[in-house]
């Protein structure tokens, strides 16, 4: 399905009835994601997804992709379907973008699920590092940004254990276009620092971590959910940034627990 957003037709799916929940995806992928979480949740939710721009079936827009740009085309969007407030999910950039929609649209959180992300903004170093891979995707083509992130977005279980899912996120990262996937990384090196924006979480908060991710390592994951009043956090074992693909059961579980409905 698709819906025009603020001159763009951006992808989206959108599954049962009941509460609303919004996921936001992380980078590089798309909202196929969180195909787990959706069979599993849309048995009492009304679960909407959608491909930021530059993703999946969403095409790239003409500059950065802010995470501003994301949150307010998640806000839109869950107009367009006349959906009111929902709980939001965020993972890694989703999580950036939850943040984003915290401060620029907060009547519309029911609840905030933040997946293997953090409020701190990039260094310096990282937003150097992010620009020059954007100039190495433009080049070189997606196949850049696969061979740059992947190895590094799953945890060692997954790497040893799950090659046929190693190879299917791989062929989706190379599968968007370069444009995209530039926009993004330029967009999340000039992401704003989210540190104050934790004081403003005024709704039930869940943070969740792999227990093998080296991007936001679990200590990470513990001092973000101090950060927030009433926070409850979870570690996902045997999972790395992508607890969606890599430990779908027990994100589930970790979901149902703090939704509520149907075990």
């Amino acid at each position: 399905m698709k819906a025009r957003i603020a001159g763009a037709e951006i992808a989206y799916d959108v599954q049962g009835q009941g509460p609303p929940l919004l996921f936001l995806h992380a980078f590089p992928l798309g909202l196929f994601m969180w195909d787990a979480a959706a069979a599993e949740l849309a048995r009492d939710h009304t679960v909407v997804r959608f491909d930021a721009r530059g993703f999946g079936g969403s095409p790239p827009g003409d500059g950065p992709l802010s995470m501003e740009r994301i949150a307010d085309d998640g806000v839109a969007l869950l107009d367009h379907l006349g959906l009111g407030q929902a709980v939001v999910a965020g993972c890694s950039m989703g999580g950036y973008a939850a943040f984003a929609l915290v401060r620029r649209n907060p009547g519309r959180l029911r609840g905030l699920v933040l997946i293997d992300t953090r409020a701190e903004p990039d260094t310096p170093e990282g937003r150097s590092n992010r620009a020059l891979l954007a100039e190495k995707v433009l080049k070189e083509g997606s196949s850049a940004a696969a061979e740059s992130f992947l190895p590094r977005l799953l945890g060692e279980t997954t790497r040893r254990d799950a090659p046929d899912l190693v190879a299917a996120l791989d062929a989706r990262i190379r599968a968007n276009p370069p444009r995209g996937i530039a926009n993004a990384l330029l967009g999340l090196g000039a992401r704003a620092d989210s540190r104050p924006t934790l004081h403003e979480i005024g709704v039930p908060t869940l943070v969740v971590g792999g227990a093998e991710d080296t991007f936001t390592p679990p200590a990470d994951i513990e001092a973000l959910a101090r950060g927030i009043a009433g926070a409850r956090h979870v570690i996902l074992p045997r999972s790395g940034h992508l607890p969606s693909v890599e430990a779908p059961e027990a994100l589930n579980r970790a979901l149902r627990d703090f939704l509520g409905g149907p075990a």
